[in-house]
């Protein structure tokens, strides 16, 4: 095992692409959880080769913080280091932590179907923390109490693999009363915008992205819930919504059917995709699969009606903006439960997403052409997981005629591919994985020139 590993340091360094540093390599091997200390919190920590997950579970069992390669993506309010605050000392009040959680989903005051954005059970009091396995895999589960107000009781299991840095949340909520209640489950992430150069300042480098509804109930393909309509932070090219962040306050639903989010930090070159499942037929609280919400400074009115900016500082209004994932509005009876899938995926991106699989990311659009007796592939794309690049010759009724294997890959790092494939003119087609779990397909193509276009 350890001569696989400098096998792998060794050809990573001679073989791959990394923006900005040198690869980094491996220490550990497994995967472990143990208690830790966190900013003056009582935490449990769990660690594989790639990334670090840092739960509170007395906080509403938040994961507080995730690193990737040493990299931290989550905001940690420090207003409430090493602090507790119990529903009943915030008094109705709402005590963000941080970090990311599960909340109930609509918000708002209307009626008893709207939840209040306030100190609850099922975001604030201690939830139960149990460690299921270690070693290939851990797999750790954290359940709350059950919450008189919505009558939901939640529950999460994470699951982290020794040799990926993929991350499984299976999020639970239950009809903890005797009657029927509805209820959607929402994924919340708060990710921290200050300047890592500079903490006064916000980071002008990041950008969040998903994929409109071609078919949205949105005019716009988004539709903007609180804020300024034309924030210029907002914009569309092609079918992909683009959010470059800016201090200011803001919210934005998305009907996106994609089943995919990332947030994209071009300075640090370090990003983040969320995947769900999107389901046709259910019914999403205001039509949205999606929110962003941009924390920050927002117009207010004086008692005779005149607009301005309310005055803020990053102490009280801190840098941060959530990225926030909707299960559909389910109907539980007594006892029932209801479960989102969510799958997170850490990478090295430095550029907007093309397309996202269960393989990687592509950053630079696919394309095989002929160059003489040659397919000539290139592209650029974030591999989720270790594995090798694989091309599959396809002739046109789709049987692999040859394969090749072009070059090991690391979760760290950004694939540049600029190949030279020896292949016969039968060949009309390539598939291009990656090996490990699945084989998981990274893209189809059809080679231009072979009587077809380029994909």
């Amino acid at each position: 095992m350890k001569q696989f590993a400098i096998f792998l340091f060794l050809f990573s360094l001679a073989d791959r692409t990394i923006y900005g540093q040198l690869p980094s390599t491996p220490k550990l091997t497994g995967c472990s959880v143990h208690a830790a200390m966190f900013h003056g919190w009582n935490a449990q920590e769990v660690i594989n080769p790639w990334v670090k997950l840092t739960f509170i579970p007395q906080l509403g069992g938040r994961l507080m913080q995730v690193e990737f390669n040493g990299h931290p993506y989550l905001f940690v309010n420090p207003k409430y280091f090493g602090k507790y605050i119990s529903p009943e000392e915030a008094a109705g009040g709402w005590i963000n932590y941080g970090g990311d959680k599960i909340w109930p989903m609509p918000e708002g005051n209307s009626d008893e179907h709207h939840w209040v954005l306030a100190s609850t059970a099922i975001d604030d009091l201690p939830y139960d923390f149990k460690i299921l396995s270690e070693g290939e895999r851990c797999v750790v589960e954290l359940t709350g109490k059950p919450d008189v107000i919505t009558g939901l009781q939640y529950r999460r299991t994470i699951r982290l693999s020794a040799d990926s840095p993929q991350i499984s949340f299976h999020a639970v909520m239950k009809n903890a009363t005797t009657h029927p209640i509805e209820w959607s489950v929402q994924s919340v992430s708060q990710y921290d915008l200050s300047d890592a150069q500079n903490p006064a300042d916000y980071n002008h480098q990041l950008w969040a992205y998903t994929p409109v509804n071609p078919n949205s109930t949105y005019p716009d393909g988004y539709h903007v819930r609180s804020g300024m309509a034309d924030d210029p932070s907002f914009s569309v090219a092609g079918d992909l919504f683009r959010l470059h962040w800016m201090y200011f306050e803001n919210e934005v639903w998305l009907d996106s059917t994609a089943g995919w989010l990332a947030i994209v930090d071009q300075g640090s070159q370090y990003g983040m995709i969320e995947r769900f499942t999107f389901q046709p037929t259910g019914n999403y609280p205001g039509k949205a699969t999606v929110i962003f919400y941009k924390n920050g400074p927002s117009v207010s009115f004086d008692h005779e009606g005149h607009a301005s900016i309310r005055a803020t500082i990053p102490e009280s209004t801190p840098y941060y903006m959530e990225a926030e994932i909707n299960s559909p509005i389910i109907k539980l009876q007594s006892n029932e439960t209801y479960a989102m899938d969510t799958t997170w995926n850490p990478v090295r991106i430095s550029s907007a997403p093309q397309t996202v699989t269960n393989a990687g990311v592509v950053t630079q659009k696919l394309s095989a052409a002929w160059k003489g007796n040659s397919i000539a592939l290139t592209g650029a794309f974030a591999p989720f997981t270790t594995g090798d690049v694989i091309v599959l010759l396809l002739d046109k009724h789709g049987t692999v005629i040859d394969h090749r294997v072009l070059k090991k890959v690391l979760p760290d790092e950004t694939v540049v591919l600029n190949e030279s494939i020896p292949a016969t003119r039968n060949v009309l087609q390539l598939t291009l994985k990656i090996s490990g779990t699945g084989d998981d397909i990274l893209d189809k193509l059809q080679v231009e020139g072979s009587g077809g276009a380029s994909k």
